[in-house]
């Protein structure tokens, strides 16, 4: 299941829950673990998977580490929000959580900063385990914060184009795009409408629609964020600019704002059989390597393809990235018993066995390079195609910050403005996204 399926509102809810650990924190900057991992003891591991297949995966490895460490037991608690893991790590004490898992990636830079998740560079270091070599190196990238290392991958997503291959064959449409200006044509061309609405939408663009965010979008244009100072910027940065001024024209040919958001509020759920790829509203859907899995649930009446999001013209020799996300791993920084809940950290993150096959079980791209390369992993074509994504050298997350994903947020809210008509000027409306989020950044440290 996706990793990133926050809402706006949640998604405000979790970066403000964790800003309040800059000051009530009280993690160990250090390891300074003094615990012996051979005695008999008991961790507590939070999660956030709730689905049935999904928990009874992890169970699965939680009863292999078991086995294979017969002196510790795992108290198991699922469903956990990032609300909740905020704040038993600012409180500590016997019910607190010694490993914790989150779907938040854009908070590794808050968890980091303030110590809330432990060091994990010793424990790593006395396992012989160099992060760089044993994930995917953009995995491991967003799993840190200014070469600090609080987190490390448990599973990922990449995020691609998934297009109905009826609808395609219906069009004359022999091959999915590459470059942004075939998806355009592609998207109007497979778009219907049907009086003030559509019978068939080649493509949503719109910043509110399910997984077209400032985020994912600009992994395709190659968005830098911040310049060498730490410090916003975005009005500097062409390929912001492009992103915008790329998604705004493509709304407006797609029949503009006003009447691609009356469509949107009427579609079904993103994560029921209802959603609008599922029903054939929506030919194109960016998505994670989650929706074919979802897509065979829902039994379309179609056939689908997926393929990697196209990328603007001038960089077509980078086609075949995405975005990646995905679970972090850490060990709390209140725990006493961090020598321990290495070893099932440890485990969890880097058996190549349970990486497989909690991967395969739950439908997300392995984390490790081994596990990548291992001959039981799902060779669904479909999931493959995500499984090479995250593997292309240019696919990427968002940089990390000491405000979370806050900035990601109010650039986004930029976006709603300025396809909307709201913010005419782009280049004004850039530098004042600039100077909230360099403002922001600022208050969080």
């Amino acid at each position: 299941m996706p990793r990133n399926r926050r809402t706006k509102g949640a998604a405000l809810a979790a970066t403000a829950a964790i800003s309040l650990l800059a000051t009530a924190c009280t993690g160990s900057a250090g390891s300074g673990a003094t615990d012996d991992p051979k005695a008999k003891t008991t961790l507590t591991f939070w999660h956030g998977w709730s689905a049935p297949g999904e928990v009874a995966a992890i169970e699965a490895n939680i009863d292999s580490f078991e086995k294979k460490h017969p002196n510790i037991k795992v108290k198991v608690v699922k469903g956990i929000t990032d609300d909740k893991l905020n704040q038993a790590l600012r409180a500590g004490g016997s019910n607190a959580p010694d490993v914790v898992s989150s779907f938040t990636t854009d908070n590794v830079g808050r968890f980091c900063s303030t110590n809330a998740l432990a060091d994990l560079k010793p424990f790593l270091a006395k396992s012989d385990i160099d992060p760089a070599r044993t994930f995917l190196p953009q995995m491991a990238k967003y799993t840190e914060h200014e070469g600090k290392r609080c987190a490390v991958p448990l599973l990922g997503d990449a995020y691609g184009l998934y297009y109905n291959k009826k609808a395609f064959a219906e069009a004359g449409i022999t091959a999915p795009p590459k470059t942004l200006s075939e998806f355009d044509k592609v998207a109007q061309k497979l778009t219907r409408t049907k009086g003030d609405s559509y019978e068939q939408l080649g493509f949503m663009p719109n910043f509110q629609g399910y997984e077209t965010t400032f985020e994912h979008y600009a992994s395709q244009f190659g968005v830098r964020y911040f310049d060498a100072e730490g410090r916003s910027d975005l009005a500097g940065d062409p390929a912001a600019k492009a992103l915008f001024t790329w998604q705004k024209n493509l709304a407006d040919k797609l029949g503009g704002y006003k009447k691609l958001e009356k469509f949107r509020t009427g579609l079904g759920d993103e994560w029921g059989p209802k959603h609008p790829f599922h029903t054939g509203q929506v030919a194109m859907q960016l998505d994670g390597e989650w929706r074919g899995k979802m897509a065979q649930d829902a039994g379309l009446d179609f056939e689908i393809g997926a393929a990697p999001f196209p990328v603007p013209d001038d960089q077509a020799a980078d086609y075949g990235k995405g975005y990646l996300s995905g679970t972090i791993l850490g060990i709390a920084g209140v725990s006493k018993k961090q020598n321990a809940a290495w070893e099932l950290v440890k485990y969890l993150s880097t058996d190549t066995d349970a990486v497989v096959s909690f991967a395969n079980a739950i439908h997300n791209v392995p984390s490790t390079v081994a596990a990548l390369k291992s001959p039981k992993l799902n060779d669904d074509p479909l999931y493959r195609t995500f499984v090479d994504i995250a593997q292309h050298p240019k696919s990427s997350h968002a940089p990390s910050s000491v405000n979370g994903g806050a900035f990601l947020l109010t650039a986004q809210d930029l976006g709603v403005r300025h396809e909307a008509g709201r913010e005419k000027d782009l280049d004004a409306g850039l530098k004042k996204t600039d100077a909230q989020i360099d403002k922001d950044n600022e208050q969080a440290r």
